[in-house]
Parts: structure tokens; sequence; C-alpha cells
């Protein structure tokens, strides 16, 4: 919630270039995906459900809160069946897996969301979806690459935040 409204009242929200320039760049998915690495998947859902609420709250726009929310979400389930194994070929596939369900999954919901709701036609939704997959892989690279970077730096200072399942693996 705090990153949400930090991002809007701050003006920090960054658009992406047009032609898709409704999308916003913003770091409230790092602290959803910081409840993922520290304490898993139910976490990273739940933490969702609070984004979408603080969004719908400040905004009045659930179906802007659904999407971001979704999106958010997209990106910890993707990376929730390999973020806890240790190596880094498993944070490789954690990285790719979840970009992968971010794109594909914000990608047909805007082929369903854009002409329903914002009434875009079909062709239009069509000619934008790689700026809109582009995006979404950005997106969510950047909360990957936030989240997980705090989890390592809270891990080396705070050792009790290692989840017990990747110290069971670790042994």
């Amino acid at each position: 919630m705090v990153f949400d409204y930090l991002m809007k009242f701050s003006g920090w929200k960054i658009p992406f270039p047009p032609p898709a320039s409704f999308l916003r760049f913003d770091f409230t998915g790092i602290p959803i995906f910081l409840s993922l690495a520290i304490y898993g998947l139910p976490s990273g859902a739940a933490t969702s459900v609070i984004a979408f609420l603080a969004i719908v709250v400040r905004s009045g726009k659930p179906v802007s809160a659904a999407m971001k929310a979704l999106g958010e979400f997209s990106t910890v389930l993707g990376a929730a069946p390999f973020i806890d194994r240790p190596g880094l070929s498993w944070k490789v596939l954690s990285l790719i897996c979840s970009l992968g369900v971010r794109a594909a999954a914000m990608s047909l919901m805007n082929i369903i969301v854009l002409p329903m709701y914002y009434q875009m036609p079909l062709a239009v939704v069509l000619d934008l979806l790689p700026f809109i997959a582009l995006f979404n892989g950005m997106q969510g690279a950047l909360s990957f690459f936030g989240g997980y970077s705090l989890y390592e730096l809270l891990r080396a200072r705070i050792p009790s935040l290692v989840p017990r399942r990747e110290a069971e693996r670790q042994e």
C-alpha cells in the first residue's frame, strides 16, 4: 500500500513510450515479490490482493487495480516453483518463468479487458500486444530484481528471514 500511494502522489510512475503510454512503470511489485521470496506463494497472493484493495480505495478504478494486481501476482506465480532452490540456474529459470507467465497472462487479459471495458477495437489491441508484452516483461523484471535483491540483502543482514524450506534443501 505504501509503495502504491508513494508512487501515485510523488509522480514517480513512469509512462511507457507511445503507442502504449497508458501503461506506467512503478515499484509496487517489489514488496509483493519480496513477500514471495520470504514467505512463499500464499504471501505473494495476499500482498497482491492488498495492492488491489489499496489501488481501488485510492483510485476508485477496480479494473485498473485488478490488472495491476494480476500482473504482479502472475510475476510471483511464475517465479514461485523455483525461487527458493539453491543455485544460479534455478534463479534464471525462476526469472524466465516469472516474466513469461506475466507477459502471457497480461497479454491475454488485455485482449479481453481493453475491448470490453475500454471499448478499444480488437485490431488495435492486437497491434499493441507486442508493446504490452514488452512492458510486462520490463515491469516484471523490475519487480523480480528489486524484490529478490532486497530479499538477498535482508537475508544477509537478518538470517532468520531465510525460509525454513530453503535451509532444508541446502542440507
